[in-house]
């Protein structure tokens, strides 16, 4: 596998005027909280140590009794799926990777596959994190679910979590057959860390002529590494990950370089010129978090190339809402909205 990054139309930087400065945008004051959300994150910040700093990643990955990674029991649905892990090739000298496989029990014909890939801010998380609500959505599919194990940053910097991410979807789409998969419907998903990536797969299998994409699903996600946007400095302090954690999680990432002028597109996908050619997108975001605008300008930018994309802006969302308070009014809302556009592009 080619593990260096193509010359390609999305190589070089937009622009420095196309993304604000923090200076000549002077956002006003944030948004507001949700109610419903607010009264419940600040439940979530006493619970929850949420000061990230490099010296305190250790310790961010320790299992979280409030957050139990789920069982494979509980992955199978009563046995629904079943369950397995893999270990497959990974990038050329790289070790092998872990992916978890949940198929459909009884599935005569080949179905569509959610390829996914877990958040955590590209220094935390496994591939079960996420998992349930993916799961969910299969099951209604009639989908398979492959969720990869990457490595983390800092111990790897870029590219290696996107290599390792493009890694596990060319083998998916190399034993289709054997996961009983239908190779012309695979989307690529995930949240936070895992929507960048996601993002940054679906530019190399554009680029370098891999496993063509029936879509791709971005939730919040984390795809800009300068953390200049009016929303990233209107948020900091405030919420789950602010403006600080961001830039623990991209200098981890990318070091010295994080907000330099030639940062790869596949390290931080805002940085792409050409975004023509990519499967229909998802996106969705709140109105109350850090990744508001840069998830707004990929939208954007996807529309002003010809392509297709569908934007979801929740009043009052602070990062990762959804999956933290899933009762609230709002969470339901985005809930229903993501669900309508995996069933209108799979079912």
């Amino acid at each position: 596998m080619v593990t260096t990054e193509p010359a390609a139309s999305t190589e070089s930087t937009p622009p420095a005027e196309s993304t604000p400065s923090a200076e000549s945008a002077r956002p006003a004051g944030p948004p507001p909280f949700d109610p419903e959300l607010g009264a419940a994150l600040t439940i979530i910040r006493e619970a929850v140590q949420l000061d990230l700093t490099v010296e305190t990643i250790p310790e961010r990955r320790r299992p979280n009794p409030l957050f139990p990674p789920p069982s494979d029991q509980e992955l199978s649905l009563g046995g629904a799926f079943e369950v397995s892990e893999r270990q497959v090739p990974g990038p050329d000298g790289a070790p092998d990777i872990s992916l978890l496989i949940a198929r459909p029990v009884g599935l005569a014909a080949p179905g569509p596959a959610i390829y996914h890939i877990h958040g955590g801010g590209m220094i935390m998380g496994d591939n079960r994190q996420g998992l349930p609500m993916v799961i969910g959505w299969a099951a209604q599919l009639g989908a398979a679910v492959v969720s990869v194990e990457y490595r983390l940053a800092p111990e790897t910097p870029h590219p290696g979590p996107v290599e390792d991410c493009y890694a596990g979807l060319v083998w998916t789409a190399a034993h289709a057959d054997e996961l009983n998969i239908d190779p012309g419907r695979i989307v690529v998903a995930g949240g936070s860390a895992g929507g960048g990536l996601a993002a940054a797969v679906a530019l190399l299998a554009r680029d370098r002529g891999g496993p063509a994409l029936f879509g791709q699903f971005l939730m919040c996600p984390m795809l800009d590494d300068r953390n200049d946007t009016p929303s990233a400095v209107q948020m900091a302090g405030l919420g789950v990950w602010d403006h600080a954690s961001n830039e623990v999680g991209w200098t981890a990432l990318l070091g010295d370089q994080r907000g330099a002028l030639d940062v790869s597109p596949y390290a931080a996908p805002a940085r792409a010129t050409d975004l023509s050619g990519l499967p229909p997108t998802f996106i969705d975001v709140g109105s109350a978090e850090t990744f508001r605008d840069e998830a707004v300008s990929y939208a954007t930018r996807i529309w002003q190339a010809g392509g297709v994309a569908e934007l979801h802006v929740w009043p009052g969302g602070f990062h990762g809402f959804q999956v933290m308070v899933p009762q609230a009014a709002v969470s339901q809302d985005a809930t229903a909205a993501q669900w309508d556009w995996f069933r209108r592009l799979l079912a």
